[in-house]
């Protein structure tokens, strides 16, 4: 058998430009929280959609957009969840969504890339930078081209005004002010226009 017997992978980067739907089956938005000064907690959104439009032959006009439903944190701890959705933390019946939009994309290197935009968290937007890494496209058995994005951002939880927190007897407090925020993405490019 020859090489030009397989399907080869697309993993050429001028393969990639055009619009894309987050495939949110096949992609996680995460983050990270120390919790007592000894330990991570980690969550994810179990809801959430996006888009994005990659331009390979120029980077800096790419723009990517993703909306979150608050509702939907999973700690895999019902409790934690729970209170996370009052108003200690997002509040979630005043402000059901958490929102980004890019507003600039650089490239960083051959696969490498910051995505600053405007992070809404409970009526509070603000910039931030994402780092991602391009982790491979592929056509998958349906024929669609895949595209996959690994991210992460840390942020600063009361600029947003989550402020909440309790001391701890022993000094410190119970939950960190820095979170890491986490994306894995994989975004499937839209068919053409009929």
């Amino acid at each position: 058998m020859t090489a030009t017997e397989f399907d080869a992978p697309t993993s050429a980067i001028e393969d990639l430009t055009g619009d894309y739907t987050i495939d949110a089956a096949h992609s996680r938005v995460g983050f990270v929280a120390r919790h007592a000064m000894v330990t991570k907690v980690r969550g994810h959104f179990g809801e959430f959609e996006g888009s994005a439009h990659l331009d390979a032959a120029n980077p800096a006009a790419s723009t990517a957009q993703i909306t979150i439903q608050v509702a939907s944190v999973d700690t895999n701890q019902a409790q934690r969840d729970e209170h996370l959705r009052t108003g200690d933390f997002f509040e979630a019946d005043a402000y059901p969504t958490i929102t980004f939009t890019s507003t600039s994309a650089e490239a960083l290197g051959d696969e490498s890339y910051r995505l600053h935009g405007d992070l809404t968290i409970k009526g509070v937007t603000r910039p931030v930078a994402v780092d991602f890494e391009f982790t491979g496209s592929a056509k998958d058995p349906f024929g669609n081209l895949r595209a996959g994005f690994e991210g992460k951002t840390t942020i600063k939880r009361s600029d947003w005004g989550l402020t909440y927190n309790a001391a701890l007897e022993t000094g410190g407090v119970l939950v960190s002010d820095k979170i890491v925020l986490e994306f894995d993405i994989s975004a499937v490019k839209n068919a053409p226009a009929a």
